[in-house]
């Protein structure tokens, strides 16, 4: 089993159900505030990968849902300044197992990584609130 650095926002339900499901699958997780840890555009640009820049933000942020920040629109240098002044834009979860880092929960994705025991239905991104709209999927790589 794994060793998962999990970088969450403090009470998200979404993240708190992400969580749950590592754990079962006996991973340790060792949570860390993605809202106060001290970033840089070094520590941060690894969990990305070779996501598409639009895909690095969290759809259901409040800069994003009133219009002041089109994801579409930035390139790499623009989306690490925006998400390293307002974490809130980072799409979450963030997580680290030895020198591989990602950002999101795709189920599938994450069973092929370090392996999950069950296999959950739906998307497990996005704000559990049920008065809160869906994010939308991110892009295929």
């Amino acid at each position: 089993m794994a060793d998962v650095i999990f970088f969450e926002k403090p009470g998200c339900g979404g993240n708190t159900r992400q969580r749950k499901l590592l754990e079962e699958a006996g991973h340790t997780v060792h949570v860390r505030d993605l809202l106060s840890e001290p970033w840089t555009a070094e520590s941060l640009r690894p969990f990305f990968g070779d996501w598409p820049v639009a895909d690095w933000f969290n759809r259901a942020a409040p800069a994003i849902k009133a219009g002041e920040v089109d994801p579409d629109a930035q390139d790499e240098a623009s989306a690490l300044a925006l998400m390293l002044k307002t974490p809130l834009l980072i799409r979450r979860p963030l997580m680290q197992v030895g020198d591989r880092r990602e950002c999101g929960f795709e189920a599938e994705r994450v069973d092929a990584w370090i392996g999950l025991a069950t296999k959950p239905e739906g998307r497990l991104e996005g704000c559990a609130r049920p008065d809160m709209p869906p994010c939308p999927p991110p892009s295929k790589r």
